[in-house]
């Protein structure tokens, strides 16, 4: 029986939180594994029902993770005596005692179009310390045995940027357990969605942050308003653009000036933060997927997306087409005019948007869980292998 310790401290919000949801059921259900997970003390009642699975439940506040990755976490491997270890927030631990797999999963680190557009913003605390992170993020794909990208396409862009190889795992999708609390929305935001019913929903699945491009998505509103003559259109976001109710420090400021500037407050339905298990709830409401975002390295809501039957329109990045192949629409990320020009074209299609629904649930069903978890597994254990014949 293999024992593998998983370093999930950064899995606090978006993909990295979606990620150890999915993960951590399979990893409980494998035979001949044993595991031993360290996630953040506030996680610990949401996976208490594996009771097969050891949690180590740490407060490790996000400026001192990486230093206690480097000091504490092999000190935490050779007590509980794994074998191996995977790190599942973008860096390794340099001098890991057994042998480690790093997901590398952050795309901002090698984006041109992300810094340009924080020193856009005047963001330069956050342009330093994301070239730091950079270096480091660099550094700890070199310090791994093997690095596990979530689409061809990032796991090419690492390559170029490490010189070293890079294992494409695409991320899965289990529509069954997506879809499976059937507890309402709250009364806040099921008050939101009904207000917006008779309109054209556009949804847009994301806590506020810049490389997601919101700015492009707001700028094609009046452009689609009069190209769809005057229909009730309605974006919805799940987030709030309202400084300190996102995760980070990114300031929605510049989104929120941008919608009173263009006149389009009526257009926007900003319903908050929502529980990932009734994500499917508004997904079910809305009538297509948009995204506009300039950097990904997988995008989760796609597949959530196309399982739900909408049709998407997304940015032209290789990863977004990786994707959705033929079940999506891209413009280029900077252009709000094409992006409303794709929108009012398949509103104005419903035949066109039927194909596109029915093309995405059909590649929804390409991405599992399941498949990811066997890959990575397997991963690990010929990682650990070796290790073991180097030392007889």
């Amino acid at each position: 029986m293999k024992h593998l310790f998983v370093n999930a401290l950064a899995a606090s919000a978006g993909g990295g939180l979606t990620y150890i949801r999915n993960v951590v059921p399979l990893l409980a259900g494998t035979p001949g594994l044993r595991v031993t997970i360290a996630l953040s003390a506030s996680l610990r009642e949401e996976f208490s029902a594996y009771r097969d699975i050891n949690f180590l439940e740490l407060d490790v506040p996000a400026a001192r993770r990486f230093r206690y990755e480097q000091s504490e976490v092999p000190k935490l491997i050779r007590r509980c005596g794994a074998e191996g270890l995977l790190s599942t927030g973008n860096f390794a631990t340099k001098n890991s005692p057994v042998p480690q797999v790093l997901l590398s999963r952050n795309s901002i680190y090698t984006s041109p179009d992300y810094y340009r557009d924080l020193l856009s913003r005047h963001e330069y605390r956050m342009w330093t310390q994301t070239r730091l992170r950079s270096a480091l993020a660099k550094r700890s794909i070199l310090w791994a045995d093997a690095t596990i990208a979530p689409s061809e396409a990032f796991a090419a862009e690492l390559r170029r940027w490490t010189g070293k190889d890079v294992i494409a795992i695409h991320h899965g999708f289990d529509r069954d357990s997506f879809v499976r609390d059937s507890n309402p929305l709250p009364p806040a935001i099921e008050t939101r969605l009904r207000a917006a019913e008779g309109s054209v929903k556009l949804l847009f699945v994301s806590h506020y942050n810049y490389y997601r491009n919101f700015e492009t998505l707001i700028r094609a509103l009046p452009r689609l308003r009069k190209l769809l003559g005057g229909r009730s259109i309605k974006l919805l976001l799940t987030c709030s653009l309202v400084a300190g109710s996102n995760p980070g420090a990114y300031r929605p400021d510049r989104a929120a000036a941008l919608i009173r500037n263009l006149n389009v407050s009526d257009m926007m339905v900003e319903l908050g933060t929502i529980p990932y298990q009734q994500l499917h709830h508004v997904y079910a409401r809305a009538d297509l997927y948009v995204t506009a975002a300039y950097t990904e390295t997988f995008a989760h809501p796609l597949v959530e997306a196309m399982a739900s039957g909408l049709p998407v329109v997304a940015s032209d990045l290789a990863v977004h087409r990786e994707i959705c192949g033929d079940a999506g629409v891209y413009f280029p990320r900077f252009s709000s005019e094409e992006l409303a020009e794709n929108i009012a074209r398949i509103v104005q299609s419903p035949e066109k948007a039927k194909l596109m629904a029915e093309a995405g649930r059909e590649r929804s069903r390409q991405f599992s869980w399941k498949a990811h978890v066997e890959r990575l597994l397997g991963v690990c254990s010929s990682s650990i292998d070796s290790a073991n014949e180097g030392n007889q």
